[in-house]
C-alpha cells in the first residue's frame, strides 16, 4: 500500500479590533438549556457562544406575565478553525458537542470550574455535518459527515464506540450524511441520496431503509418510542415514516420551498416546528386529532432569509439565518381559536391583503394569553398540511377555495387579487441578538505583505501581514477602488495563502513555499529597521515565523543553558570516577579546546560542539540563512567555520562555470576545512555518498560565494575509518529522532552527549543558533494573534489541527509545542536553517540603446555565441545591471582614478519597452509589469549626458601575430571589457551569460 503524503503547516490569525461578543458570520446551530436559561449558538466563524436569556424559557404560553429583560452575552470560545455545522446539548446540559467542517467533533463544558477549552473527541475524514444524541443523560453522541460515515463517540474522550459505513458495499457519490436522528433504540440517517436508512446503534446493522423523497434530506426527528421517524427534505415536503408498518404514512406539504430544519420536544412529535429556505417557520400541532391531515399548521413567522436552524422553548422561538444575528420570536398558541372572515366579500375584495392586514395581525403577539381571553389565530396564517387536508372549521366550499390557494407558490398567490395570501403571525422579532461584522472579501496586494479586506458591513481595511495589525480603515467603499490607490508596482513571490472562511484574516504558511519571498530591507517601511544596508534582503516567511515563536526561542535558549551546565557537571563527575581511555587512531578531538564555533548571531567563545550542521545525515538540503546582500555575505560563513576561500575577481557577469570548475572549487573548500572541530560519527557512509552525488555537486553550485540569497553551512569531513569500524559505529550510534521540534532538541542534546563522552567536563557552546536581528528584525506581534499548527494528509479533506494557541501563550505551552511544531520549523527556529531551493532566475538580453554606447561584449561572428543574452536572480535590481554595464563600457583607469566617482545609476539609464526603469526595480518586477510578454526580456542602456563615455574603438585583428591577439581576449586598448571566460578557480556570478 502506498504511503500517503502528509506534511505540517503553520497558520496565524490576525486579531480583529475589540468588539462586543457575538458571531461574525452566519449562525448554523442553536440549543436551549431551559433549566439554566441559557441559549447556545454556533456559527460559520467557528465560535461557540452562550447567552443569558434573563427569563424563564420553560414558562408556558399560558403565563400571564412576560419578562421585558433582554438577552445578554455570557461567554464565547473559538472552538473550531472552520464552520460549525451543528451543536447538541447532552449529559444533563453540562456538555455542548459541536460538529465542524474542520472534520472534528468537540466537547465544551461551559460550567466546568477549570474553564477548559473545547477538546476533540473524534475526527472524520471530511466535513462533519450533523449530530444526534439519544437523551440528555447519554454518554455518547453520534456524528455524520461527508465521508459517508456515522460514528458514535465516547463523550469522556474514549474515542469511537461504533463506526457505520452508511453506503456499505454500495458505491455512490451521494452517500454523504446531512441529517441524523436518534430515538428509542434506532438511529436514522439521510442525505443527497434521498434515502432514509434506519440502523441499530448497538450493533451497527442496517434495519431498513425508506425511499420516497426526491431531494436531499436535511432534517430527521425520531419519537421517544422509536417507532416513528419524521424527515424534512429539499423536495419541499415533510414525511412521516412508520417502522411498524415499514412505509411512509403521511406526506406534509405546508412548505413551498426546501425544508431546512425540524425541531420538536414533544415525545410523540405531535407538536413540531419546521423552517424553509424562504424564511418561513411553521408550527404544526397534530394532538387530539384522529388523522394528521386534520391537525393545525400555522405560519408562525417570516424571516428575511432562509432559516438554517429553529428551536423553541416556553413562549419563544429562536431562528438562525446566514446573518450573524439571532432573532427571538413569540411563540404561537395552536390551541387558540381560529378567526375566520365574517363574509366572503372580504376574500374577494380588490385590495391587496398586504395593504389591509387582518386586525389580529396588527395587535401584537397572536395566540398568547392576555388576561382572561385568548387572541385568535387569523385565518390567513393557516397552512394546509397536505393536498388532501382541509382547514379546521371550514365548510367544503371554503375548503376548496383555500386549498387551491395554499397549493400555489407565494408569487402566484400574491399576484392573484381575488384570493387571500398566507400571512405569517409574526413578521418582526421580539428581540434581536446582534452579531458582529466578519470578513467576507480580501485582496492581496503586490508587495505580498499587505492585504485589503471587506467585512459584512462593507468596511474596507488595510492590514500588515508581517506585523499582524490593521494599518488603515477606508470606510464603506469598493475594495477594488481602494486597491488601485494603495497598490504598488512590484513583483514578489507568493509565500503565503490568505483565508477568511471564519470571518477573520488567516495566513497559511506551507513549508514548500513560505521561504520563497524576499524583499529589500530598505523597502520594508519600518523606521526601526533603517540600519540595514540597501542591498540586504529579508525573507518574509522566516521573518514572521521567527517572531511568532519568539518567546519559545528564548525559553529554549534558557533551557539549553541549564541542560548544558548539568551535562558538563555530570560528565566531570564521571571523568573523576572513570578516567578517559584514549581510542587508537582517533584524532578528531585533537586540540578541541582552542576551537571556537561561530554562529549566525556572531562569535561564541568557548569550546565547539558538534552542531546539527556537522552531524545530521542528509542535512545538505538545509541552508543556514545569514543577512543576505547582493554583495554576497555568504563568505562570512566560511570564515566563521575557519574555511578559507580563494579570493576571486568580483565580476557580475561571466559564463556559467563548467563541472570541472565546480569540482575543483568544492574540493578545495572541503579539503581545507580544519579537522579540529569535533565530529559526530553518525552514518559516515551516507555522508560520503551524499558528498559524491550529483545532488551534492549541484547543491554546491547553487550557493557560490557571490550569491546574494542564502548560504549553507560548510560540512566538515567525517574522519576516515576502516569499513568494519564504520559499520559498527553506525550500528551503535544510530538514533532515530522525532520529526518535530522535540526531535531537533533531542538531536542537539545527543550531540552534546557525544562530545562530552570524549571530553568529560569540557565547556559546551550552545547548539541553538537562531537567526540574528539583522536577518530577522524584531517584530512586536500582538499577543492575541492566534497560532495554528495543522497537518495535511491524504486521509482527510482539510488540514487537521494539531495545536491551537496564541502568541502570548507560547512560553507557557512550550511542552505542547515541542510535540506539535514540525521538524522544518524547528530547524528554522533553533538552527536558522531552511529548506534550500534553486534560485529563480530571469533571462534577458542587454544591448545599447540605438547603438549610442559601446556593447557590453565584443562582437562575435560565431553562430553559437550570444554574449548579450544573460540571466540573473529575479530579485536583482536595475542599478546592479547598470553597474555591470559600467564595468564593461566605462572601466576605472587604475592609473588615473576619479576621486569622486559617479555611481553608474547616476549617468546611465535602463529602458524596457521604451519605459525608463527605476534604479531599485527588480528584474521580476520589470518582467511582470513592464515587459509582460514571453521570451527573453530586451533591456537597453543609454547615457543621460551627465558623464562623457568614450566611444568604442574598433579593434583590427593582426594577421602577423595571432598569438598576441588571442592573449588580449577579454580586454580592449581603450579599456572596454568584453565577457571573459572564467578560469578554473572563478565562482558563478550573480548574473551569468547564457
Amino acid at each position: 500500500m502506498a504511503r500517503k503524503f502528509t506534511h505540517q503547516r503553520v497558520s496565524y490569525v490576525l486579531p480583529l479590533p475589540d468588539a462586543p461578543g457575538g458571531h461574525r458570520l452566519g449562525v448554523n446551530g442553536l440549543a436551549v438549556d431551559s433549566d439554566n436559561g441559557i441559549l447556545y449558538s454556533a456559527g460559520r466563524d467557528g465560535v461557540l457562544c452562550s447567552w443569558d436569556l434573563n427569563r424563564n424559557p420553560s414558562s408556558s404560553l399560558s403565563s400571564s406575565t412576560k419578562s421585558s429583560k433582554t438577552t445578554t452575552h455570557r461567554h464565547q470560545v473559538q472552538a473550531h478553525s472552520h464552520w460549525i455545522n451543528d451543536i447538541v446539548l447532552t449529559q444533563n446540559n453540562s456538555a455542548l458537542v459541536s460538529a465542524s467542517s474542520d472534520t472534528t467533533v468537540r466537547v465544551w463544558r461551559p460550567h466546568s470550574e477549570a474553564n477548559e477549552l473545547p477538546f476533540s473527541i473524534g475526527r472524520h475524514a471530511d466535513y462533519v455535518k450533523c449530530l444526534a444524541t439519544s437523551d440528555h443523560q447519554s454518554n455518547w453522541v453520534a456524528s455524520g459527515g461527508l465521508d459517508q460515515k456515522v460514528v458514535l463517540w465516547d463523550l469522556n474522550g474514549g474515542g469511537d464506540i461504533l463506526k457505520i459505513d452508511t453506503c456499505g458495499d454500495e458505491v455512490t457519490e451521494k452517500g454523504s450524511v446531512y441529517a441524523l436522528g436518534t430515538g428509542g433504540s434506532v438511529l436514522a440517517t439521510g442525505g443527497p441520496e434521498s434515502v432514509v436508512r434506519v440502523w441499530d446503534p448497538k450493533a451497527g446493522k442496517l434495519i431498513t431503509k425508506f425511499v420516497g423523497h426526491t431531494d436531499n434530506i436535511r432534517g430527521i426527528l425520531i419519537n421517544e418510542a422509536g417507532d416513528t421517524i419524521m424527515t424534512a427534505s429539499s423536495d419541499q415536503t415533510v414525511k412521516l415514516w412508520s417502522l411498524t408498518a415499514g412505509r411512509c404514512t403521511h406526506t406534509l406539504t405546508m412548505h413551498n420551498d426546501s425544508v431546512w430544519s425540524l425541531y420538536s420536544d414533544h415525545p410523540q412529535l405531535s407538536v413540531f416546528y419546521s423552517s424553509d429556505r424562504s424564511g418561513l417557520v411553521a408550527k404544526t400541532d397534530t394532538r387530539d386529532v384522529s388523522d394528521i391531515d386534520q391537525g393545525t399548521s400555522i405560519a408562525a413567522l417570516q424571516e428575511h432569509e432562509g432559516v438554517v436552524k429553529v428551536v423553541a422553548a416556553g413562549d419563544s422561538i429562536w431562528t438562525a439565518t446566514p446573518k450573524s444575528s439571532i432573532n427571538r420570536w413569540s411563540d404561537v398558541d395552536t390551541t387558540a381559536d381560529i378567526e375566520f372572515p365574517n363574509s366572503s366579500a372580504r376574500r374577494f375584495s380588490g385590495g391587496s391583503p398586504a395593504e389591509s392586514p387582518p386586525e389580529s395581525a396588527s395587535q401584537g403577539p397572536i395566540g398568547t394569553s392576555n388576561g382572561s381571553s385568548k387572541n385568535k389565530i387569523p385565518h390567513s396564517s393557516l397552512l394546509l398540511l397536505s393536498n388532501t387536508a382541509v382547514f379546521p372549521g371550514l365548510d367544503p366550499e371554503r375548503a376548496t377555495i383555500y386549498s387551491s390557494v395554499s397549493s400555489r407558490k407565494p408569487t402566484e398567490v400574491a399576484n392573484d387579487e381575488e384570493l387571500g395570501v398566507v400571512l405569517p403571525v409574526h413578521t418582526v422579532p421580539e428581540e434581536t441578538i446582534e452579531g458582529q461584522h466578519g470578513l467576507i472579501k480580501y485582496l492581496l496586494l503586490n508587495d505580498r505583505k499587505r492585504t485589503l479586506t471587506q467585512d459584512t458591513a462593507g468596511e474596507v481595511v488595510l492590514w500588515d501581514l508581517i506585523k499582524c495589525v490593521p494599518l488603515k480603515a477606508f470606510g464603506k467603499r469598493h475594495i477594488e477602488d481602494v486597491a488601485s490607490e494603495v497598490n504598488t508596482v512590484e513583483s514578489i513571490a507568493h509565500w503565503c495563502t490568505v483565508d477568511i472562511r471564519t470571518g477573520r484574516l488567516s495566513v497559511i504558511l506551507e513549508p514548500n513555499r513560505c521561504f520563497d519571498a524576499e524583499i529589500y530591507a530598505d523597502e520594508v517601511g519600518y523606521p526601526e529597521n533603517e540600519e540595514h544596508g540597501q542591498d540586504q534582503r529579508l525573507n518574509l516567511g522566516k521573518w514572521v515565523l521567527r517572531w511568532l515563536f519568539g518567546d519559545l526561542v528564548e525559553e529554549e535558549i534558557q533551557r539549553d543553558e541549564a541542560y548544558r551546565e548539568a551535562a558538563v557537571a555530570k560528565s566531570a563527575e564521571f571523568r573523576i570516577d572513570n578516567p578517559p581511555v584514549p581510542i587508537p587512531g582517533s584524532q578528531v578531538l585533537h586540540d578541541v579546546s582552542s576551537t571556537t564555533l561561530r554562529t549566525a548571531n556572531g562569535p561564541h567563545s568557548g569550546l565547539a560542539v558538534p552542531g546539527h550542521n556537522m552531524a545530521t545525515p542528509n542535512a545538505g538540503n538545509l541552508s543556514s540563512s545569514l543577512p543576505t546582500t547582493e554583495e554576497g555575505s555568504a563568505t562570512s560563513l566560511g570564515h566563521d567555520l575557519g574555511t578559507p576561500f580563494s579570493d576571486k575577481p568580483n565580476d557580475y557577469f561571466s559564463n556559467t562555470p563548467t563541472i570541472e570548475t565546480d569540482k575543483q572549487t568544492s574540493t578545495t573548500a572541503e579539503d581545507q576545512t580544519p579537522t579540529a572541530l569535533p565530529q559526530s560519527p553518525v552514518e559516515p557512509e551516507k555522508e560520503e555518498k551524499r558528498k559524491g552525488s550529483l545532488f551534492g555537486k549541484k547543491f554546491r553550485m547553487e550557493f557560490p560565494k557571490k550569491l546574494g540569497r542564502t548560504s549553507t553551512d560548510v560540512k566538515s569531513p567525517v574522519p576516515e575509518e576502516k569499513p568494519e569500524e564504520s559499520d559498527k559505529s553506525s550500528e551503535k550510534e544510530e538514533k532515530v529522532f522525532e520529526n518535530s521540534l522535540g526531535g531537533v532538541i533531542d538531536r542537539i542534546r545527543h550531540e552534546y552527549e557525544t562530545y562530552l563522552a570524549a571530553n568529560p567536563g569540557s565547556n559546551l557552546a550552545s547548539g541553538i543558533t537562531p537567526s540574528s536581528n539583522a536577518d530577522t528584525p524584531i517584530l512586536d506581534i500582538p499577543p492575541n494573534t492566534s497560532i495554528l499548527i495543522q497537518e495535511e494528509s491524504g486521509d482527510t479533506a482539510v488540514a487537521a489541527d494539531l495545536y491551537s494557541g496564541f502568541v502570548g501563550n507560547v512560553r507557557e505551552e512550550i511542552d505542547k509545542l515541542e510535540k506539535a511544531i514540525p521538524h522544518w520549523l524547528g530547524e528554522l527556529l533553533l538552527k536558522n536553517q531552511i529548506v534550500a531551493k534553486e534560485v529563480v532566475k530571469v533571462a534577458f538580453v542587454l544591448k545599447p540603446y540605438e547603438d549610442q554606447l559601446p556593447p557590453i561584449a565584443k562582437p562575435d561572428v560565431s553562430p553559437n555565441n550570444n554574449s548579450s543574452r544573460l540571466n540573473a536572480n529575479r530579485m536583482l535590481r536595475a542599478k546592479k545591471v547598470l553597474a555591470y554595464v559600467a564595468e564593461r563600457i566605462d572601466p576605472v583607469d587604475p592609473a588615473d582614478p576619479d576621486p569622486n566617482p559617479m555611481k553608474p545609476e547616476e549617468y546611465l539609464e535602463l529602458y524596457c519597452q521604451n519605459i525608463l526603469i527605476p534604479e531599485n526595480m527588480t528584474l521580476a518586477t520589470i518582467r511582470t509589469h513592464i515587459w509582460r510578454a514571453g521570451g527573453d526580456m530586451m533591456l537597453y542602456y543609454k547615457a543621460n549626458g551627465k558623464k562623457t563615455i568614450r566611444p568604442p574603438v574598433v579593434e583590427v585583428p593582426s594577421t602577423e601575430n595571432p598569438a598576441a591577439t588571442e592573449s588580449n581576449e577579454g580586454s580592449h586598448p581603450n579599456g572596454v571589457l568584453s565577457p571573459s571566460i572564467p578560469n578554473a578557480n572563478s565562482e558563478p556570478p550573480l548574473i551569468s551569460g547564457v
